[in-house]
C-alpha cells in the first residue's frame, strides 16, 4: 500500500432551486467536494451522499424541497448510509423544522456555510447523528460577528456546474439591508457587505483562464456595492466595473439585481464608458402604486423610479435594455392599485419582466402584521394581465430588430420544440444544428448553426421575432453584413 492514502470515491447527487446565487453556490460546493474525490451523478438511487439547496423567497419553492424530501423516506430506510444534506436559504430559515418534517437529514447548512458542507457529510458519515452549521442571526451578537457568519466560501469554482462553460456568475455582494416586508433574504442570508475587489478581480481571473467569456455579477442589490479598505479606501460598483475591464478574455461583464435608488449617474456612465459592460439593467419595480410600494417598504415612490429611467434614458439612450420584477397581489391591492402598475409598465416599455403572485413568507414584516387578503383567483388574474401587457410590449419592442444585425455569443443547442430533432444534434442532411445565445443586452436570439460556433460571439441577421426570442442567421458574408445597419441588441 502507498504511502499515500487513496481517496474514498462518492457519488453526488446535487438539487438547486431558486436565484442564480444558488446556482453559484452549488457550483462552489461541488467543486470542494469533487476535491475530496466525489463525482457528480443524475441519479438519486446511485448517489450515497444527496444535497438540496434550497430557496425561501417564495412559497413553491420551499413545497418543491419537502417533497423531493418526502420522496427519500423509504430509500433512507433501505440505505440508512446515504447521506442527505440540506443547504441554502430554507436551511438557515427553517433549521430544526426540516429535522422535524424529515427526520432523516443529516446535515442543515445556511448559504454563510458553505465551507463547512465536506467537514459535516464527513461527520455524519463516520459519527452519525445530525449536524448543523448556520448564520448568526441579525440580533445574535455583534454586527462585526453577525457578518462573518453570512461570509460565503468563493474560491472553488467548477466549470461543468454551469449552463456554459463560457459564461459564470461572479458574487461580489453577500447579504441585504434593505428589509422589505415581503421579503426573507435579510435573514436568511444576513446582512449587507461587499466583497474584497481584490478577491473579485482575482476570482473573474480564475474564471477567464476557465475560458470564461461573460461575467456576470452577483447581489441583492449589486449596485449598492460598497467595499471600504483598511486604508479607508472606498470602491463602489463603478469602480469595480473599471477594475474588471481590462480583464484578458472577458468580452461582457453584466450584474444583477440593481435598486432603484443607486442607479446614479456616475454609475450610467461608466456603463455607457466600458464597451465590455452590459446596458442591461435589470432594476426590481415590484409596484407602480406609492401606496403599495410603501406597505413593501421598499424605499421609492412612483416619482423616484421615473427619475432613475429618465438618467437611464439621458446617459444610455436607445443601448439601455431595462427588465423589472412585479408582485401583483400584495397584502391590500386594490383593482385601482394594480392598474396603477398596468399604467406604469405601458410607460416603461420594460424589455421584460417577471411577475409573481405575492406568496405570504413566515418570518417577514409582511407575514407578522399584513393580512395576505388578495384571494388567489384574484391573483392569477392579475399576474395574466399584467404578463400578457408586457408580452404586447417586448414583441413590439422586437420589432426594431427586423432586418439588424446582432452580435452573438453563442451559449449552446436551442431548447426550442424544434430543435429537440435528432436529440439537438446536427441535421443528417445539412450539418446544422439549432443554436441559441444572447445579445450584449440580453436578448435570447435562436438560429442554425454548426457546433464549432458554440462559444464565439458572432453577427447574426434577424428575419423573424417574438416577444421572447429574435431570430435570425448567421451572417458570413462581410458585404451583406455591413448593409444591414448594426445594433448591439
Amino acid at each position: 500500500m502507498s504511502a499515500q492514502t487513496a481517496i474514498e470515491t462518492h457519488k453526488l447527487y446535487i438539487e438547486t432551486v431558486g436565484c442564480q446565487m444558488n446556482m453559484l453556490d452549488s457550483e462552489m460546493v461541488v467543486a470542494s467536494l469533487r476535491q475530496q474525490g466525489y463525482e457528480l451523478t443524475d441519479s438519486i438511487d446511485e448517489a450515497d451522499t444527496l444535497l438540496f439547496n434550497t430557496c425561501s423567497v417564495r412559497e413553491q419553492a420551499e413545497n418543491k424541497t419537502y417533497s423531493a424530501l418526502g420522496r427519500l423516506r423509504k430509500a433512507k430506510q433501505e440505505m440508512p448510509e446515504k447521506i442527505i444534506g440540506v443547504m441554502g436559504c430554507m436551511a438557515q430559515k427553517d433549521q430544526q423544522l426540516i429535522f422535524k418534517r424529515a427526520p432523516y437529514v443529516d446535515i442543515i447548512a445556511g448559504p454563510g456555510q458553505l465551507k463547512e458542507i465536506p467537514d459535516l457529510i464527513a461527520k455524519a458519515r463516520s459519527e452519525g447523528g445530525q449536524h448543523v452549521a448556520v448564520g448568526l442571526g441579525r440580533k445574535d451578537g455583534k454586527v462585526a460577528d453577525i457578518k462573518r457568519s453570512h461570509e460565503t466560501f468563493d474560491p472553488m469554482r467548477d466549470p461543468s456546474m454551469r449552463p456554459t462553460p463560457f459564461q459564470a456568475f461572479l458574487r461580489i455582494q453577500i447579504g441585504c439591508d434593505k428589509f422589505c416586508t415581503y421579503c426573507i433574504v435579510p435573514m436568511t442570508r444576513g446582512p449587507e457587505q461587499g466583497r474584497d475587489p481584490q478577491m473579485v478581480y482575482d476570482e473573474a481571473v480564475i474564471l477567464a483562464d476557465q475560458g470564461c467569456k461573460e461575467i456576470t455579477l452577483l447581489g441583492q442589490t449589486v449596485n449598492s456595492y460598497k467595499h471600504v479598505a483598511a486604508d479607508g479606501t472606498t470602491t463602489r460598483l463603478a469602480d469595480l466595473l473599471v477594475k474588471l475591464h481590462d480583464i484578458d478574455g472577458i468580452e461582457r461583464i453584466k450584474f444583477v439585481t440593481n435598486y432603484p435608488k443607486d442607479m446614479t449617474y456616475d454609475l450610467l456612465t461608466t456603463i455607457r464608458d466600458l464597451e465590455k459592460v452590459s446596458p442591461y439593467l435589470h432594476v426590481p419595480l415590484q409596484s407602480g402604486s406609492d401606496a403599495v410600494l410603501k406597505r413593501m417598504k421598499r424605499g421609492y415612490t412612483v416619482a423616484d423610479y421615473r427619475e432613475m429611467m429618465a438618467r437611464i434614458n439621458e446617459t444610455l439612450g436607445d443601448a439601455a435594455a431595462i427588465s423589472s420584477d412585479f408582485i401583483v397581489g400584495f397584502c391590500g391591492e386594490t383593482e385601482e392599485e394594480f392598474q396603477e402598475t398596468v399604467n406604469l409598465v405601458e410607460e416603461c416599455r420594460f424589455k421584460n419582466s417577471f411577475i409573481f403572485k405575492y406568496s405570504e413568507r413566515p418570518g417577514t414584516k409582511a407575514s407578522d402584521h399584513l393580512p395576505d387578503d388578495i384571494p388567489h383567483d384574484v391573483k392569477k388574474r392579475r399576474n395574466n394581465e399584467l404578463l400578457a401587457v408586457q408580452n404586447r410590449i417586448s414583441e413590439e419592442d422586437n420589432q426594431k430588430f427586423l432586418s439588424q444585425t446582432v452580435q452573438v455569443l453563442v451559449e449552446g443547442p436551442s431548447k426550442r420544440v424544434d430543435a429537440q430533432i435528432n436529440g439537438g444534434g446536427p441535421n443528417p442532411e445539412t450539418g446544422l444544428m439549432q443554436l441559441t445565445g444572447r445579445t450584449h443586452c440580453d436578448r435570447i436570439v435562436v438560429f442554425e448553426g454548426t457546433e464549432r460556433l458554440i462559444g464565439q460571439t458572432i453577427p447574426v441577421g434577424i428575419y423573424e421575432i417574438s416577444a421572447f426570442t429574435l431570430i435570425g442567421t448567421v451572417i458570413t458574408d462581410h458585404a451583406v453584413s455591413q448593409s444591414l445597419v448594426g445594433l448591439n441588441g
